[in-house]
């Protein structure tokens, strides 16, 4: 599958050589099963633009963008309402930049797309545990009769990683059964984000270590430009907080997910996502 990508203005301060970059941002504008509001697709460029707004330096991570060489190689072009072919043109571009040895920083678009990054990274790493930072469970093995949607994405992963390597953070809702699975299949944390995403790293220690953080993990009153909001989430601070516990981790890759900047006049929800962007870059990011 040839990929086809839609160039867009860089995050800030990109390389525009790709090839001597550590790290490539790969938009995927992908809401083909979005359940209640649709419009994720549209989070990449949002994140995009207001970046500007946002300061190169980082006073959590203490070093500035220009310290790190990373690529916006813009987003993909998918085919609109085939979830299939779409999840496939992600796996493939991500498969890409791994080939490269560089760090893979996936925007989406709605969950389902870390399924199509996961399958991209399992065969680099077989032991590769995967951090849920979200919400929602996302355990049910279907939503409306359709395996794969934003609903079924991390039973999706259980199926290539197995039990015991997705650790969750931040889960307040689900089904009953989804919670009877994940007791018996999956590591569930909780209690406060920052106290949750310690405990995990605990357990993950050395192994590679993929993150996926669903921006409603975060309260709505921080980031109400999401699909399916969750009231009793986290502070725009404790995610910060939560991320800077994994500096020193084995993180391969991330993703961040389901922003939906057209619920967010304000666009506080896409500038905390431009804010973790730069975050992911500095404190994960090996130069």
């Amino acid at each position: 599958m040839s990929i086809v990508w839609q160039p867009r203005t860089p995050f800030l301060a990109g390389l525009t050589d790709r090839r001597k970059a550590a790290a490539v941002i790969i938009g995927a504008p992908m809401d083909w099963s979005s359940s209640f509001r649709p419009g994720s697709r549209f989070g990449p460029a949002a994140i995009r633009e207001v970046s500007e707004a946002i300061e190169e330096y980082s006073p959590y991570a203490e070093r500035a963008l220009d310290e790190v060489a990373f690529y916006d190689a813009g987003d993909l072009v998918l085919p609109c309402g085939n979830v299939v072919a779409s999840l496939a043109m992600v796996e493939e571009a991500v498969a890409e930049v791994l080939a490269e040895d560089k760090f893979p920083l996936l925007l989406g678009g709605e969950h389902l797309v870390t399924y199509g990054a996961i399958r991209a990274f399992y065969p680099r790493y077989p032991d590769l545990c995967l951090l849920h930072l979200d919400a929602h469970a996302d355990l049910r093995p279907a939503y409306l009769g359709e395996e794969l949607s934003h609903a079924s994405v991390m039973r999706l992963v259980h199926g290539l990683l197995g039990d015991g390597r997705i650790f969750q953070c931040g889960i307040r809702s689900g089904d009953r059964e989804e919670f009877v699975f994940a007791r018996a299949h999956t590591r569930l944390y909780r209690g406060p984000l920052p106290a949750a995403v310690e405990a995990a790293v605990r357990e993950i220690g050395e192994r590679p270590l993929y993150v996926s953080l669903d921006i409603d993990v975060v309260d709505p009153a921080f980031a109400p430009g999401t699909g399916t909001p969750e009231c009793a989430g986290a502070t725009s601070g404790e995610l910060l907080a939560a991320l800077s516990l994994l500096r020193r981790r084995r993180v391969v890759g991330f993703d961040l997910v389901e922003v939906l900047p057209t619920l967010d006049l304000s666009a506080r929800t896409s500038l905390l996502a431009a804010g973790v962007v730069r975050e992911v870059l500095l404190q994960f990011v090996k130069t």
